[in-house]
């Protein structure tokens, strides 16, 4: 049968109907696809439980191949897909120098070698933030479109561009939405990635969906076709648990744009769960957990938001050996001008557990990439905190490797109803404490330091006003001074 000619079963639309037309699963999956984008009175593809054996990544493009668009919802369900070892996942790795402006900061000029750099590639770098894509790519004018753009990256570097390999390829399409992965089975062993999405779209859906032992990534965002992404009910198993966690590579999805779902998922020993750029998200009931072995054991970001004002919310999840990681480094400028700051997020009704990490681990990292910003709404409400094997000192802290927050500017940041194990200095906010006078005099000092959160300044004039209430008659009201 023709590449071009589609075959359409008015009944039993489903896989096994197409093994048994061309007597060959990657064939019968192909044909099938390519049925289901053309509108044939189906909207499910069932692969009926069939496991489906690929050699290479399969273009699904060039498998529809008559349309770059399509924005109704399809479903493929109920089977396993799975990436037979051999050298056709192998990334393929390209060198080249380029030039980059911060006035067009999604953009990389003059690049050179670009027609061997793929749509998709992974860019690093100095200067360039994670998960970093090559969202299109344009021969003619030597530029690259990048999926966000680069921190500390002005002027011409050398840049790498590693292009993974996916079982499934989506990244031919111009815009795809719609698209839904039901109780689908990905299956690695080590060989290959898993989904490649495309530039544009949005509503990708995964549910019930196991994604088993990915080579590099399990998802991968090269655009904006993860807005309103969801992960319902997933599983993400990487194939890197014997490793410390600083040798490992695997992440599981990264997202670009906004209102991502994350739903009832269960992750385990990968580098990063997930990095997030968008903001509006929801991430719920989820248990992620990426520990080691290792006495006083490295631990990295789980979740990782790379971006300042966020608007999501994080409940009812268990945060098992890893770290919020909070940063800008998806800015062009990181530094604070008249941008929003660090905001928007709330975390509630979360179990943070950690095992054998030094004393200085933190589940929860502000790392500013330019001076200036601040903390302008943070909630952090009904935790239970617990370190094993071994005391912390803080759950929450700022890495200022490239800068540190202007406490000055900091409001809005509630911390309460918390439970604290093993910690050596819980946080609270708003915080009470007792405090005695030893003599008379009109300034009090009182220090709030190590129980407010990111050791933080206290608020002043409240203070004051009580203190008022309680002057001597004929005396001088008193006053009270941070320690700050």
């Amino acid at each position: 049968m023709p590449d071009l000619a589609r075959l359409t079963p008015l009944k039993d639309f489903n896989l096994p109907s197409y093994i048994d037309a061309f007597g060959d699963e990657v064939v019968a999956l192909k044909k099938a696809y390519q049925s289901l984008l053309n509108f044939n009175d189906h909207y499910i593809l069932d692969i009926v439980g069939r496991r489906i054996e690929l050699d290479g990544p399969l273009d699904m493009k060039a498998v529809v191949d008559n349309k770059t668009v399509f924005n109704s919802r399809r479903v493929v369900r109920n089977g396993q897909i799975q990436g037979n070892a051999n050298a056709a996942w192998t990334p393929d790795q390209v060198m080249a120098q380029v030039t980059y402006s911060t006035s067009d900061p999604k953009s990389l000029t003059s690049v050179a070698n670009i027609a061997n750099i793929a749509d998709g590639s992974l860019v690093g770098g100095t200067g360039v933030g994670r998960e970093v894509y090559v969202k299109e790519v344009n021969v003619g004018s030597q530029s690259l479109t990048l999926s966000q753009p680069l921190y500390g990256a002005a002027g011409t570097h050398q840049f790498t561009f590693t292009r993974f390999k996916y079982l499934l390829n989506f990244s031919g399409f111009q815009k795809v939405s719609g698209a839904h992965f039901d109780g689908i089975d990905f299956q690695y062993t080590g060989n290959a990635s898993a989904v490649l999405l495309l530039p544009d779209g949005e509503t990708f859906h995964f549910r019930d969906c196991l994604i088993v032992k990915p080579k590099n990534r399990g998802t991968t965002s090269p655009g904006t076709a993860c807005q309103g992404m969801m992960f319902d009910r997933c599983q993400f198993i990487s194939n890197e648990s014997p490793l410390k966690v600083q040798d490992r590579v695997s992440i599981a999805f990264n997202a670009n744009k906004n209102n991502v779902k994350i739903r009832d998922c269960r992750a385990m020993h990968f580098k990063h769960f997930g990095i997030m750029g968008g903001s509006g998200s929801v991430i719920t009931g989820n248990h992620w957990f990426h520990g080691d072995r290792e006495t006083n054991g490295v631990r990295k970001g789980g979740i990782v938001f790379a971006t300042t004002n966020l608007k999501t919310m994080i409940t009812g999840n268990y945060v098992d050996n890893n770290i919020i990681e909070w940063t800008n480094e998806y800015e062009a400028d990181p530094s604070f001008a008249n941008q929003y700051s660090f905001g928007g997020l709330t975390i509630s009704g979360n179990i943070f557990t950690a095992n054998d990490v030094a004393s200085w681990f933190s589940f929860l990292v502000i790392k500013p990439y330019g001076p200036g910003h601040f903390v302008h709404g943070l909630t952090m409400i009904g935790y239970v905190f617990r370190s094993i094997n071994g005391p912390i000192d803080r759950v929450e802290t700022v890495d200022s490797i490239f800068a540190t927050l202007n406490y000055s500017k900091a409001r809005n940041v509630v911390v309460q109803g918390n439970t604290f194990n093993a910690i050596s200095e819980p946080i609270y906010n708003p915080c009470i404490l007792e405090h005695t006078q030893a003599s008379d005099t009109q300034t009090w000092v009182v220090d709030f330091a190590p129980q407010l959160p990111f050791n933080g300044r206290g608020p002043v004039a409240p203070f004051c006003e009580g203190l008022c209430l309680f002057a001597p008659p004929g005396t001088a009201p008193l006053t009270c001074a941070s320690p700050f």
